[in-house]
């Protein structure tokens, strides 16, 4: 079985769906650190990041191996490189890539093919498996989103501004909505969870009833 959530950033996707499927006894797909790992890999090389054959180039020497608490490239342990603020910051035309996007694409389909999955991103429910048993949209309110982030930044030493935070925010959002490989958007059959107001507990406990329910009509 797959479970795809989908959902904009800072609505807790991630955190969420790794205790989903430990819950669930199933394995995460993280499929943002497939994105990083390219990136970060372009940038090792020197490569231009919006110079779309390179890129590609690159991506297709990419060796990704996801584990349960590590993500590893081409053999290294690149977990905490990949989070860093230069590969968030210039991650963006990697992403949007149509090669790589279908390549990214592919691997996920050829990696959940061998089991019972969780899975988030932005397209997983509409692009990478339309077909998934379940699917999710988790969401939050933009100023709700902007306020986690800031916490989340203070708690690990960085000082942040929340006016800053939610006018990046935006503009992230509106790319993700707008670009043309991969938007983000909701599958029409997915279930809508808003998490305001929610701790992450309450979050997971309504996605373990949705997955349940939908394990029992099959």
């Amino acid at each position: 079985m797959i479970v795809a959530i989908d959902g904009p950033a800072g609505a807790g996707k991630s955190s969420v769906a790794r205790a989903l499927a430990d819950e669930l006894g199933f394995a995460f797909l993280d499929t943002g650190a497939m994105y990083r790992c390219v990136t970060l890999a372009c940038l090792r090389s020197g490569v231009a990041l919006d110079d779309p054959e390179k890129s590609l180039s690159v991506a297709n020497t990419c060796h990704i191996e996801l584990g349960v608490d590590s993500v590893k490239l081409n053999g290294e342990d690149v977990s905490q490189v990949i989070r860093q603020p230069e590969v968030s910051q210039s991650i963006k035309p990697i992403a949007a890539h149509p090669g790589i996007r279908a390549l990214m694409v592919e691997r996920q389909r050829r990696i959940c093919a061998q089991g019972d999955y969780v899975t988030e991103g932005r397209d997983q429910g509409t692009v990478a498996f339309p077909m998934a048993e379940c699917k999710i949209f988790l969401t939050a309110s933009p100023g709700e989103r902007a306020r986690r982030r800031v916490e989340q930044l203070i708690r690990g030493g960085v000082q942040a501004d929340y006016q800053t935070i939610l006018a990046q925010q935006n503009e992230r959002d509106a790319n993700d909505s707008n670009r043309t490989i991969g938007p983000l958007r909701a599958a029409a059959d997915a279930i809508f969870v808003s998490t305001d107001g929610m701790s992450e507990q309450q979050v997971l406990e309504q996605l373990l009833s949705i997955v349940q329910s939908k394990r029992g009509m099959r």
